[in-house]
């Protein structure tokens, strides 16, 4: 089960990949800075009922910050495809 925010797939939410990044920025981004910190991807993850949120977004900032400056910028939103589908049941379209 997913956010609520796209055509269900089987109990998993299928967007496309524009829909995938307003989607990011909407529910993640909680400063509205359009940078995604370990922080904001851990309440997410809380927010889904997930045990060891932080640890998960640690991880999956790690795996999706290509450049090591911490946050997930809006050129690395797309490396969140991956953690995404893992833990908010999203799946993207083409």
């Amino acid at each position: 089960m997913g956010f609520g925010m796209g055509i269900d797939k089987g109990g998993k939410d299928a967007m496309t990949m524009k829909a995938f990044k307003e989607w990011v920025l909407r529910n993640l981004d909680a400063d509205q800075d359009g940078k995604i910190t370990k922080d904001e991807l851990a309440e997410a993850v809380r927010r889904r009922g997930e045990w060891f949120p932080v640890l998960k977004a640690w991880k999956g900032i790690r795996s999706a910050d290509s450049n090591r400056n911490g946050v997930v910028d809006d050129i690395e939103i797309t490396n969140l495809v991956e953690f995404a589908q893992k833990h908010f049941g999203i799946m993207i379209i083409s």
